[in-house]
């Protein structure tokens, strides 16, 4: 147990494991991760993988592509294989307002130098097979996005960040943070109390509870998402690209032998359930036999779900409080912070090391709505 800090990073979910790992690596003595579970229990091992720099909005089209480049050479920088599989990304379009709004996203994305296009429905169904091109007017296809294992990538980090001197705490559960006026002095924890002047919270869908301990409103909600795993497929193309029903949010990507799939239920309330029920299967059916109707010909093998933290604008909150000093925050990703996790681990690093980031994500501080400045993000699976 260590007493004493010089950064304490709540959550040992991706986010967390990458912000330490940046830390570490860039030479900050005495970083302590604290994890309430283990190691990507959280929303990070329920994920399905999905890496991409296709957004509608110029910082996560930045935070995407810069983590892409990092996921390609994350086995040279850490020495863990994270199973990268850049097979693409493929949004299927049907709306005419879909496909003006892809229009517009894919000429910024060729402005930030991402490789998308768009594509007809024939060129769309020789990407992805399983579909049915009846009523798809068009497609957004990027070669460079794809899909990779969430838990390798956060024992990936945590692993290189101990390497570079982290501490990692497991089973310990943040009590509560202490401040002396504006500043932050100590991180209280069942294991004990822990001395520090700087603190991160990564802590995902929980993130709203570790803000309330310093007066910070982090408007994070979490919302339960499932997966479902299929049968193995005979004869699903070696680059099978990530595929999306925009209009329906039904998507699917290779797992194994098999298919790893899912969508949105707009039925679904904000909590913290975990379970698995069969109330979102129908509507599931419904979108397969619309958009990929041999899917209803597989048996499920398996499946899970977990916790988006969703906010109010559904996009992150990136950025450090101006009302109390030395802390900072990584949340609210609503469905993209493991894509972005290498560029977030990146960006927080500066933020607390006084650099300028890559990339300005001031419009991203949590203050945004009290002003009046959300900031929506359109591509959102």
């Amino acid at each position: 147990m260590k007493r004493q800090a010089e950064v304490v990073v709540i959550g040992g979910g991706v986010i967390g494991t990458s912000i330490a790992y940046h830390l570490a690596r860039a030479g900050v003595r005495d970083v302590v991760l604290v994890e309430r579970d283990e190691l990507a229990a959280g929303s990070t091992s329920k994920a399905a993988g999905g890496v991409r720099a296709q957004f509608s909005d110029e910082l996560n089209v930045q935070l995407g592509a810069r983590s892409l480049e990092a996921f390609d050479r994350f086995e040279e920088d850490t020495g863990h294989d994270i199973g990268l599989h850049r097979v693409g990304y493929l949004f299927l379009l049907s709306r005419p307002e879909d496909v003006a709004s892809f229009e517009t996203g894919v000429r910024l994305q060729n402005s930030l130098g991402v490789p998308s296009r768009m594509i007809d429905p024939a060129e769309a169904r020789r990407l992805s097979p399983l579909i049915d091109t009846d009523g798809l007017l068009a497609a957004a296809y990027s070669p460079d996005d794809g899909h990779c294992t969430p838990e390798a990538v956060v024992h990936g980090y945590a692993s290189a960040a101990r390497a570079h001197g982290a501490t990692i705490l497991r089973h310990t559960d943040v009590t509560g943070i202490e401040t002396y006026g504006d500043q932050v002095t100590a991180v209280l924890t069942t294991l004990g109390r822990i001395d520090t002047n700087t603190v991160i919270c990564a802590a995902g869908a929980w993130s709203k509870a570790i803000g309330a301990m310093v007066g910070v409103d982090l408007p994070v909600q979490p919302l339960r998402r499932q997966i479902a795993v299929t049968e193995p497929v005979p004869g699903l193309p070696p680059r099978l690209p990530m595929t999306i029903d925009f209009t329906t949010s039904l998507y699917f990507h290779t797992e194994g032998p098999g298919l790893l799939l899912g969508m949105s239920d707009p039925d679904e309330r904000p909590g913290f359930a975990t379970d698995t029920h069969d109330r979102w299967i129908p509507r599931l059916a419904e979108a397969m036999r619309r958009r990929a109707p041999g899917l209803l010909d597989l048996r499920r093998t398996g499946g899970w779900a977990g916790l988006y933290e969703n906010t109010p604008d559904h996009n992150a909150l990136i950025g450090q409080a101006t009302s109390v000093s030395r802390f900072l925050y990584a949340t609210g990703f609503s469905g993209h912070g493991f894509l972005q996790a290498p560029a977030v681990g990146e960006v927080i690093r500066d933020l607390c090391l006084g650099r300028v980031p890559f990339v300005d994500v001031s419009p991203l501080s949590a203050g945004r709505f009290a002003a009046d400045a959300p900031r929506p993000e359109d591509n959102l699976v």
